[in-house]
């Protein structure tokens, strides 16, 4: 089954990836700081029922995974695909994921709340993941009665999103806005409109590779349709200014951008041992290559995307099947970046 992260969209344009995530708790149940071990058991077994025992046509299609059953590398892997958060990460009550077979859908359990829904697709396509979300959260709630307030909306632990519980995201490369260091700025002008920059694994992570997560902060008060459309008006402006940058630069300095993909594309090529950090820096240039058609990668079967995320600490771990020193991991990341650029 093909991931979601191996779509030749994550590599057509500026926004990698639309995700939504909904958090949700379960009404007879205290929130997820104050339940007990037993608690957690029963309420992993009635979520996992709802999807698993579903008549639906993709109950099936759903894996379980208990958190606390896995090893630091593992863990790492399933935030490197963003299908968990380094919240779940770090449960010591029982807590888990159930994960469709593309991982476009996953579904946390006893997160910071008892429910966090998350779709994810490739490309600009935030409505197929509203679609989605909004239909896994129906079914759930035919067998589970909900924390809700004629009031407020959904009852979540933090009270930021209290509401629709809702955070919609898109996942955005801005090489150009960040060399020019343009983020902080922008970072302030998007606050204005209740919208928030994070790094690449969300909240309170760094972004890599110039890329980085444009979400809403407001929940309350606003309709999910009202925060997807203010999403994608401001997202639209960041794009229209990573353009312009880039057809400015085109025109005035074309042959050292293209100098700068280039060689980031002979190192890649070559290199024999490389760190992530530069890694990331340099499949940046081959992603903004793409993108302005100065570097011709298609029908090669090439994605630049999945090999920045397959060369992260845990899923390379996953990928060389020891854990190994860092040495050794910066030896097989050369290693595998070079395979995956030999078709090109």
């Amino acid at each position: 089954m093909n991931k979601w992260y191996d779509s030749s969209e994550t590599d057509e344009n500026i926004v990698i990836s639309s995700r939504i995530r909904l958090a949700r708790n379960i009404k007879k149940y205290p929130f997820s700081q104050k339940l007990s071990e037993e608690q957690a058991l029963k309420l992993i077994e009635e979520v996992k029922a709802s999807i698993k025992n579903a008549n639906t046509y993709f109950g099936d299609s759903f894996d379980f995974i208990n958190i606390n059953e896995k090893s630091n590398a593992e863990k790492y892997s399933l935030l490197e695909n963003h299908s968990i958060s380094h919240d779940l990460m770090d449960k010591d009550k029982p807590a888990g994921v159930l994960i469709k077979d593309d991982e476009t859908i996953s579904i946390m359990i006893n997160e910071e709340d008892h429910i966090r829904i998350q779709t994810v697709f490739p490309g600009y396509n935030i409505e197929k993941a509203w679609d989605i979300a909004d239909k896994i959260d129906n079914l759930i709630e035919e067998n589970i009665d909900y924390a809700f307030d004629e009031n407020y909306g959904y009852l979540t632990s933090c009270i930021t999103n209290v509401g629709t519980g809702m955070r919609a995201s898109f996942m955005i490369h801005i090489p150009l806005i960040e060399m020019f260091g343009h983020v902080e700025n922008l970072s302030q002008a998007i606050s204005k409109f209740g919208m928030t920059l994070r790094g690449i694994y969300g909240e309170g992570s760094e972004p890599l590779g110039g890329i980085y997560q444009i979400s809403n902060q407001v929940t309350l008060g606003k309709s999910e349709k009202e925060i997807i459309e203010a999403l994608k008006n401001v997202t639209n402006q960041i794009i229209e200014q990573e353009k312009e940058l880039g057809n400015s630069l085109l025109k005035e300095r074309k042959t050292e951008l293209e100098d700068r993909v280039f060689r980031s594309y002979g190192i890649l090529s070559n290199c024999r041992k490389i760190s992530s950090k530069e890694a990331m820096k340099l499949l940046s240039d081959l992603r903004f290559g793409i993108i302005t058609g100065m570097l011709n990668l298609k029908n090669k079967d090439i994605n630049i995307y999945s090999i920045m995320m397959n060369i992260q600490p845990g899923n390379l771990i996953k990928y060389m099947n020891k854990s190994g020193n860092p040495d050794e991991r910066d030896i097989q990341r050369a290693s595998y970046i070079r395979e995956r650029l030999g078709n090109a």
